[in-house]
């Protein structure tokens, strides 16, 4: 764990509101078919995905508001399947300038009770943890508003009329400003209302608006990377930069289960009734492999275990065929960008056989998850007659299952040096 957020947790749990600005509508990065520029795809995946997927990952990260134009409904609920990650957050509608968009992300961030907040460009995917670590530890150390920035590094003119250089402007002591800029909540939402109840409109981001307000802004080291995404050059190179990072991101998770054996006349295993002296007990019709196979599925994307989703003490599941676990869990997998690659299931039992039954369990894992025969293996052994399994006191399985998720980013070891 980080060691900002060690020390913050030490005390307390740090909880910091998060604002994402959203809803506008991006002229200078041209027109498309995919929408504004915050919807537009880089790295396969649209910008605001990777900007809430920092978030999602990030520790400090309290209640998130994402405050998007009225007619990007649509646009955002796509984006969101997107999301590497899962995160929950509250959807608003922005105003008619940046400054009322804000606003009423603030107003949303304000009913849930929090203390501190960070509002961000949806449009600036290239920042990490570590900078917002240092803008947590800040925040509790004392700061009622701090900006993330960097030195201007470029020799600066200003001109006159006919695009002549008038005069070169120091540099000295001047900073190109970034987000998340990050404020105690009261006043920085006092300080927004004032300015629209005054008619204001024509701030640049929040910490002018603090500025004004006469709160104290403190810097803080922003990062080189956290650019914001304006033209459309822009959005070719982050494309091209994310496209370079991506490496494949390979899950593979892993499912146990066991059932006793009891009086009967037959088990089901991977959806195969097989006639036998005995049956599987449990709540549902005991498939002790698919359940295996829908915990391995469920493990690759952290989305908890069988009994999460389906828990035996509800009566709707009694007797119901373990399909519809596995194909739950599928679709789970699918909607966070996964594709199921391969599926292997053991068996351990001293009877029945599954060998006669092994192809057609294959086939049927191969139509519930959608792939082709050849990525579905059943193996089956026995235990040697040792313990439960010897004594014919139960059935076990073990299950592995491998996702490919969209592709994750690796640091640019280039930038670095």
């Amino acid at each position: 764990m980080r060691d900002h957020i060690q020390k913050m947790q030490g005390e307390e749990q740090f909880s910091c509101g998060v604002v994402i600005v959203a809803a506008g509508r991006g002229e200078r990065a041209g027109q498309s078919a995919e929408g504004p520029k915050q919807y537009r795809t880089i790295g396969d995946r649209p910008v605001i995905a990777h900007t809430l997927d920092i978030f999602a990952t990030w520790p400090g990260a309290g209640p998130v508001v994402v405050v998007i134009h009225p007619d990007d409904e649509e646009l955002f609920a796509a984006a969101r399947k997107r999301m590497a990650g899962t995160l929950e957050l509250t959807v608003v509608h922005g105003g008619a300038t940046r400054q009322l968009s804000v606003l009423a992300g603030l107003e949303a961030v304000a009913a849930t009770g929090v203390e501190y907040v960070m509002i961000h460009d949806a449009v600036r995917p290239f920042f990490d943890h570590t900078l917002l670590d240092r803008c947590g530890a800040a925040l509790r150390e004392g700061a009622q508003a701090l900006l993330p920035a960097i030195a201007v590094a470029d020799t600066l003119k200003r001109t006159k009329a006919a695009g002549l250089v008038a005069e070169t402007v120091p540099r000295t002591d001047l900073y190109a400003a970034q987000t998340p800029q990050c404020f105690r909540l009261e006043p920085i939402l006092s300080a927004h209302r004032r300015a629209a109840a005054s008619g204001r409109s024509d701030f640049t981001d929040d910490a002018s608006i603090a500025e004004w307000a006469g709160i104290p802004v403190l810097l803080v080291e922003g990062a080189v990377d956290n650019f914001k995404l304006t033209l459309r050059r822009d959005l070719s190179m982050a494309d091209e930069k994310l496209t370079r990072m991506a490496i494949p991101d390979v899950r593979t998770g892993n499912g146990y289960d066991v059932h006793q054996l009891v009086d009967g006349d037959g088990v089901t295993l991977c959806g195969v009734f097989i006639p036998h002296d005995r049956k599987l007990s449990g709540h549902s019709d005991a498939d002790v492999a698919l359940h295996a196979l829908t915990d391995a599925l469920l493990a690759t994307c952290g989305a908890g275990d069988i009994g999460d989703h389906f828990p035996p003490s509800d009566p709707q599941w009694k007797g119901a065929p373990s399909r519809i676990f596995l194909e739950h869990a599928a679709r789970i997998v699918r909607e966070r960008g996964g594709t199921v690659t391969n599926a292997d299931i053991s068996l351990i039992a001293e009877a029945p056989k599954v060998g006669p039954h092994r192809q057609q369990m294959r086939e049927n894992l191969a139509a519930i998850l959608g792939i082709s025969l050849d990525r579905c293996s059943i193996k089956a052994t026995t235990n040697e007659k040792l313990g439960f399994v010897g004594r014919n006191e139960g059935i076990a399985a073990i299950a592995t299952a491998t996702v490919v998720y969209a592709s994750r980013s690796k640091p640019d070891v280039d930038d670095r040096y």
